[in-house]
């Protein structure tokens, strides 16, 4: 239904709109619909300058987490040494809360765009590391035992069995690291930043520009939206093959 998503967003904005009549929030804690939608148009220029430094932050950690976690996924299934040495960094990547990593990162890479990418690196290498290592380990062993059988080398059998196998799942990985990649960048422009939508939020809200800052975060979720959108149109034509799941009827 094409009409779905403007159905969604008309829904919500009355919702929003409801709540503002019958709660009667003051402005500075939740601005209506429309103060916001006045200040999404007036602050535009500035708004579209600072979403352009996220959406790369976004993009390129989006992009060196697929290839760190599709790279750390191989290098387990290959060699069950390594497997036994990666996990465990892998699991105190993710256990350090990303706050705390934020000023380190900072530290070490400054206050440019690096910092904010290698931020959203740490976030989505490990659902992709995560979702691609389980895939391949659930290939079937009867299709592994047929081409040993036949002959096949392992590199053969990792190229044309163990890695399709896996595909189904490691898309699982790619969508929801696409969802979690605006965290990375936007909590990394919270720590310290001079440009992108988290330190423009940061800002609107010092100075009590509540309307402002809800603007940004309607672009930023707009943002996300889209990026996951092309995201799985991306991976629908990668694996053409897998049929749609879930569906009863």
């Amino acid at each position: 239904m094409k009409a779905r998503p403007f159905l969604l967003v008309v829904g919500l904005l009355a919702l929003w709109q409801l709540v503002i009549v019958l709660a009667g929030p003051p402005a500075y804690i939740l601005p209506g619909p429309w103060p916001v939608a006045k200040a999404l148009v007036t602050q535009f220029p500035v708004l579209l300058s600072h979403s352009l430094t996220t959406t790369l932050e976004m993009v390129f950690g989006l992009l060196l987490g697929i290839l760190l976690g599709t790279s750390c996924a191989l290098a387990m299934i290959v060699s069950s040494r390594l497997k036994r040495w990666m996990l465990p960094l892998l699991l105190i990547s993710q256990a350090l809360p990303v706050f705390a990593l934020a000023p380190v990162l900072i530290l070490w890479f400054g206050y440019g765009m690096t910092s904010k990418i290698a931020m959203a690196l740490l976030i989505i290498f490990f659902p992709v590391t995560a979702s691609f290592y389980q895939g391949m380990r659930r290939t079937s062993p009867e299709l592994l035992e047929l081409a040993r059988i036949m002959g096949a080398k392992p590199l053969a059998i990792l190229r044309y069995i163990v890695v399709p196998s896996g595909l189904p799942s490691f898309a699982a990985g790619v969508r929801m690291a696409a969802a979690v990649a605006p965290i990375g960048a936007v909590v990394g422009e919270w720590v310290g930043s001079s440009s992108g939508l988290g330190f423009y939020m940061l800002h609107a809200n010092g100075r009590m520009q509540i309307d402002r800052m809800f603007a940004a975060l309607v672009l930023l979720a707009g943002l996300s939206l889209l990026l996951s959108l092309i995201v799985d149109r991306l991976l629908a034509r990668l694996i053409f093959w897998e049929p749609e799941k879930g569906k009863i009827t």
